[in-house]
């Protein structure tokens, strides 16, 4: 297990590295290179497989252990013992979470994961791969059906697949328009620009969620229009001109889900929205007969089995087979297939037509996190989520669990002894954007110079003050994993009121 934090998760693992914050790629780099030196690379799939093999090698051959043991915190002797266990193991799959994402660089650091797989033939077969961790159960589903900018339902590409545009223009009667979309932090930038005035937010709390708030929120409440759809009064909901109160998905409406193995399963109805709130496919097709569209009678099972006519990965798939099966893994192309177990078996084929086209290997580059520690801001500062709370708190907040203690900001031991600082004592937080007032708790799971806080509790502590707003260019995440910040102590009557 690799995180800078050694949490709960970590006393399950055989191998933990605590590596320093931002410092992915480096470590990724060691291993290849380790891996390399020792000939434990599997060279016939190398070779079968994949493409830019020796650019790669000339990229990674100068991180020496010393070098990755330098810049990225871990142990010469762990990375080394990491490198041999992953290199000759039968089968072995990467999994990642938001630590990898969440950064100004986050494609770079996923590409120098996808560069260890295809280094060691770990990819294209049943126990072997890369599998991103999703934060809710129907991350996955949203991407499928196209809620990126980039890409249609079925990760078709809308600027690059003429033929794809063709079959949507001509169930939906209306032409596609062949120019990818804004990220979320594009978005943002338009607003600024004057570019962006009306927001029609559905299940997203980016008042609370997004880097930077006092920006985010200034946005917000200055837009001509807000429309919100959701299941709670979030505070973004608080700043919209019109609130359609949403179903809960997981048992108020049908449909589907997809999970992390891309196993679509069926959603059923167990009882009614409370209130006036409506099915969320009601809303939108509502709003749409309203505004003159002449949609037919819009159902779950009628948008599913359009989706499935337009969606390649998805036609075999029937709304029956869904129900019969109990779930089907895509890729499914006909209703013959059982769907797939695993990706990119065809990796392996011999035969250049079935291998289709190869895997590439990408050169990526070390780059250290935009907010730079100084002498003015000398810790480190990532953000995370706990077990028993999610992202802004509104779904888990209501009720109450023996887990949950409210929002602080976590230090090491030598942190406090350094600060002066006792567990609950008030302290205040401050970054090169804002400051926060949170309590002290010190967590032996840290090492010096590094703290942490979460999101769950913006009603208390608005940890998105403190956060930087720096993105990568190709993905739009921002980098909440890595803000610079210094604690100061507070007079004991501000920390009595805070």
């Amino acid at each position: 297990m690799v995180d800078p934090r050694q949490t709960e998760s970590a006393a399950f693992a055989d191998l933990w590295l605590g590596s320093n914050v931002g410092t992915d790629i480096a470590l990724s780099h060691t291993i290849a290179r380790e891996i390399l030196v020792n000939g434990l690379e599997n060279r016939a799939f190398i070779d079968n497989a994949t493409s830019g093999f020796d650019e790669y090698r000339s990229c990674v051959m100068e991180w020496t252990l010393e070098r990755g043991e330098a810049v990225t915190g871990v142990p010469a002797a762990a990375i080394r013992e990491l490198a041999r266990l992953y290199a000759r193991a039968d089968r072995a799959i990467l999994c990642w979470t938001l630590g990898i994402t969440e950064h100004h660089n986050a494609v770079d650091n996923v590409l120098s994961l996808i560069n260890l797989a295809l280094l060691t033939g770990h990819v294209g077969r049943y126990g072997s791969g890369l599998n991103p961790l999703r934060g809710q159960n129907n991350v996955q589903g949203g991407g499928d059906m196209g809620a990126i900018p980039n890409k249609l339902p079925g990760f078709q590409d809308i600027e690059k697949d003429a033929e794809a545009r063709a079959h949507f223009e001509a169930a939906w009667g209306v032409p596609i328009i062949p120019k990818y979309g804004r990220t979320l932090t594009q978005m943002f930038e338009s607003m600024e620009e004057g570019l962006l005035r009306a927001l029609y937010v559905i299940g997203e709390n980016p008042a609370s969620s997004e880097a930077d708030m006092n920006r985010a929120g200034h946005l917000l409440e200055t837009r001509d229009m807000l429309i919100v759809q959701d299941i709670f009064m979030t505070k973004t909901a608080e700043m919209a001109h019109v609130v359609f109160p949403a179903s809960v998905a997981a048992f108020e409406t049908d449909g589907t889900v997809t999970n992390s193995e891309r196993r679509v399963q069926r959603v059923r109805k167990a009882i009614d929205p409370p209130g006036n709130a409506k099915d969320d496919i009601w809303i939108i097709a509502e709003l749409a007969r309203r505004l003159g569209a002449s949609w037919p009678e819009v159902t779950p099972a009628a948008a599913w089995e359009e989706l499935r006519t337009l969606s390649p990965m998805h036609r075999g798939m029937s709304w029956a087979r869904l129900e019969a099966m109990g779930g089907i893994q895509w890729p499914c192309p006909d209703e013959n297939h059982p769907g797939a177990k695993f990706l990119h078996g065809r990796l392996w084929e011999t035969d250049r037509a079935k291998q289709g086209m190869r895997a590439p290997f990408s050169v990526v580059v070390d780059e250290p996190p935009v907010d730079t520690l100084t002498d003015e801001f000398p810790l480190r500062l990532t953000t995370g989520r706990k077990l028993d709370s999610y992202n802004t708190g509104v779904q888990t907040r209501a009720f109450a669990s023996p887990l949950r203690d409210g929002e602080a900001i976590e230090i090491s031991p030598f942190e406090a002894r350094r600060l002066g600082v006792a567990d609950d004592e008030v302290v205040r937080v401050v970054s090169r954007r804002g400051d926060v007032v949170a309590k002290v708790r010190i967590d032996p799971g840290l090492r010096p110079g590094l703290v942490f806080m979460t999101f769950h509790f913006p009603e208390d502590v608005e940890t998105n003050r403190l956060t930087i707003d720096a993105a990568d260019k190709k993905s739009g995440t921002a980098e909440f994993k890595a803000a610079a910040v210094r604690i100061e102590k507070v007079a004991a009557s501000a920390a009595a009121t805070a």
